[in-house]
């Protein structure tokens, strides 16, 4: 489509006067709720004096909160965090000076309490009454930013909006769809403009592989979320921030998705976007003056809602916690020490964080944007598959998205939306709650020399969110990869996805080798009741697939008694096929087992909801994409061929 043929006719984003009437008098209800608590705060006049004393917060915050936000800061997050956090303050400060008769804060710490009483009182209000014009006054702000910033693409060529729901299943969400816990998205269907597909992804069945296939175009030799390169004695994981950048200078090249003015928000990696913000491999953006959080940060009340809401994650969390506790509810995972703060973070701040700078990437007419959230498969692997809490993190992932969809009529080129998962989830105790063991337990004493290093992994989310909260706040120190090159033997977890890596040769080791200097490994780990299956290389035989009672020959494709990948997909052996001719895959590649009765297994890592290997939802994600996108009549398997169908759909949409 030709960019001086303008057919496209967006509306103006206006104010609502019912919206902004409603507004003012919720904020006037809640200055007097904090004068009324705080013994520091005084109104002297009725609820008019009040609405004065709005009005008047309105326009300093109109005046200076964008004035702040504008700032070329670095280490935007944390810096302008601060800066709203404070002006928030000032502003009632400056208030108070202006209106003595009417409003008295005694000092600087009552302020801030103050705004923080407001915010949250205004929050319930808004939520109760349905009193807010935030879309609204995000949208203009988002753009006077574009037109400030030299101006929005203005074209009838569609852009494409790419909206990632971490760890969601496809059958989840048909569920959540049928049951109310995304309406939105039940809405798209049920008006018959949504078609949902199903697509399988490859072994290892996690965000690094995943999102390596599909931004990138390549995921080949990403053997699992951590992964030992036996050639130099290094330790790669998906999460850090140099390993990240490693991976795209590996993979990238013409299939990045992203590339020709694309952007990247909440991602492991860039797939070759000019923007990112939250992006793991560009993690320095983060440490420099970054245009992406201007939007959000253009309202001291913005930042006071959020820190109010994410408080109440927290206490969401404890309370949650607390009654599954009491319930004895199993399995049940570690939900205590830094997590209800990691659960806070990846459902409130990141979410919102995000939700704006794809608000901000709309009203600059962006022509594709991929943007990741998390909250759900965070609050997954802690609670459970499709527990209470877990669902309502998905709800509010649904409004979101109807923030955007709704965002559309406004932006200054039509868009497309597509949501997608990068995999799912499947549930079950994890393997020491069901031994009393780990796996490098169980590695350790079948080994006849040799020690077992202590690599025990947590979870994905909470390691990239705390590299990237770290990087944005300066907090990070620069630290070498991980050196296990003096190492015996490595055992590491991917949810339930084992990796067993003997160190005394740069090279993989054959089944033949290992019998031989270990007797006892294979057969104790084949015939535990807890792994479904080992994946190992013969001289003789080639790949080998060993169960507790039988032995599957992937080269010759024929199987000795027992299939031990019977309760697995049909594409099950094609995926370790695959992965056995990764250089990077393990001596021992490690499944556990999977009841396909009960769709449960077992991670070897802490999480009762897990994704990382073969075994039930988690290897089931979904494309939930207009009918005007269709779908390859065969089926979509691995996330390389996700990328050519969204490659696809971005020609379509967008042919030169």
């Amino acid at each position: 489509m030709a960019d001086d043929v303008f057919a496209w006719n967006p509306v103006r984003p206006r104010m609502s006067w019912w919206a902004f009437l409603g507004t003012w008098i919720a904020s006037a209800v809640a200055l007097n709720v904090a004068a009324f608590i705080l013994p520091g705060v005084q109104l002297y006049s009725d609820i008019v004096g009040s609405l004065v004393v709005v009005a008047l917060l309105s326009a300093l915050n109109a005046i200076l909160a964008p004035i702040a936000a504008a700032l070329r800061l670095p280490f935007a997050v944390a810096i302008n965090f601060i800066v709203s956090l404070l002006l928030s303050a000032i502003l009632l400060v400056i208030a108070a000076a202006l209106l003595p008769e009417v409003l008295r804060v005694d000092n600087f710490g009552w302020a801030l309490a103050a705004s923080l009483v407001i915010s949250a009182v205004q929050t319930v209000i808004a939520v109760v009454l349905g009193v807010n014009d935030d879309d609204g006054w995000a949208l203009r702000t988002a753009s006077r930013i574009a037109r400030r910033s030299g101006g929005a693409t203005r074209t009838d060529e569609p852009g494409l909006i790419l909206l990632e729901i971490d760890g969601l299943a496809y059958p989840v969400l048909q569920r959540a769809m049928r049951d109310g816990s995304a309406p939105h998205m039940a809405n798209w269907m049920i008006s018959g403009t949504y078609e949902l597909t199903e697509w399988e992804t490859d072994l290892s069945s996690q965000t690094g592989a995943s999102q390596a296939g599909i931004l990138l175009g390549s995921n080949a030799d990403i053997p699992a979320f951590r992964w030992v390169e036996k050639a130099s004695g290094t330790l790669m994981t998906c999460s850090a921030p140099n390993d990240c950048a490693e991976i795209e200078h590996r993979h990238l090249g013409e299939h990045g998705l992203l590339l020709d003015g694309g952007a990247s928000r909440g991602n492991l990696l860039s797939g070759g976007a000019e923007r990112c913000i939250l992006t793991v491999s560009r993690i320095d953006a983060e440490t420099k003056a970054n245009p992406g959080y201007r939007g959000f940060f253009s309202s001291v009340s913005n930042v006071t809602q959020v820190l109010v809401l994410f408080g109440w994650e927290v206490i969401l969390e404890v309370v949650a916690s607390a009654r599954q506790r009491r319930r004895d509810v199993r399995p049940r995972g570690h939900r205590g020490g830094k997590y209800p703060f990691v659960r806070g973070a990846l459902c409130v701040i990141v979410r919102e964080l995000i939700l704006y700078s794809v608000l901000q990437d709309m009203m600059a007419g962006r022509p594709i944007m991929y943007a990741t959230f998390s909250s759900y498969d965070e609050v997954a692997h802690h609670s459970g598959l499709e527990r209470a809490d877990t669902m309502e993190a998905l709800r509010k992932l649904d409004q979101a998205f109807a923030r955007i969809d709704a965002a559309r009529r406004y932006a200054p080129r039509p868009y497309e939306i597509v949501v997608l998962s990068d995999h799912g989830q499947t549930q079950g105790a994890t393997f020491v709650q069901r031994n009393g063991y780990g796996l490098d337990d169980l590695v350790r004493r079948s080994l006849s020399s040799g020690n077992v290093a202590d690599m025990r992994s947590g979870d994905e989310n909470d390691s990239a969110v705390s590299r990237a909260a770290r990087e944005a706040t300066g907090t990070t120190k620069q630290h070498k990869k991980n050196d296990v090159s003096g190492e015996d033997v490595v055992v590491l977890g991917s949810g339930n996805l084992g990796l067993v890596y003997l160190m005394h040769e740069q090279r993989r080791l054959t089944r033949e080798e290992i019998d031989a200097q270990h007797p006892q490994l294979l057969d104790a780990l084949r015939t535990h009741p807890h792994v479904g299956w080992l994946l190992v290389r013969s001289s003789e035989h080639g790949a080998l697939v060993l169960g507790g009672n039988g032995t599957r020959y992937l080269d010759s494709d024929r199987v000795e008694g027992e299939d031990p990948l019977a309760p697995f997909s049909a594409h099950a052996a094609d995926h370790l096929r695959r992965t056995d001719g990764f250089g990077n895959v393990a001596d021992i590649m490690v499944g556990s087992f999977y009841d396909d009765r009960v769709e449960t297994g077992c991670a070897f890592e802490e999480l009762i909801s897990f994704h990382g290997g073969l075994g039930g939802p988690q290897t089931r994600p979904f494309i939930l994409h207009p009918v005007a996108l269709q779908v390859p009549d065969d089926e979509i398997i691995g996330a390389e061929h996700v990328n050519a169908v969204l490659r696809g759909w971005r020609r379509q949409l967008q042919s030169a």
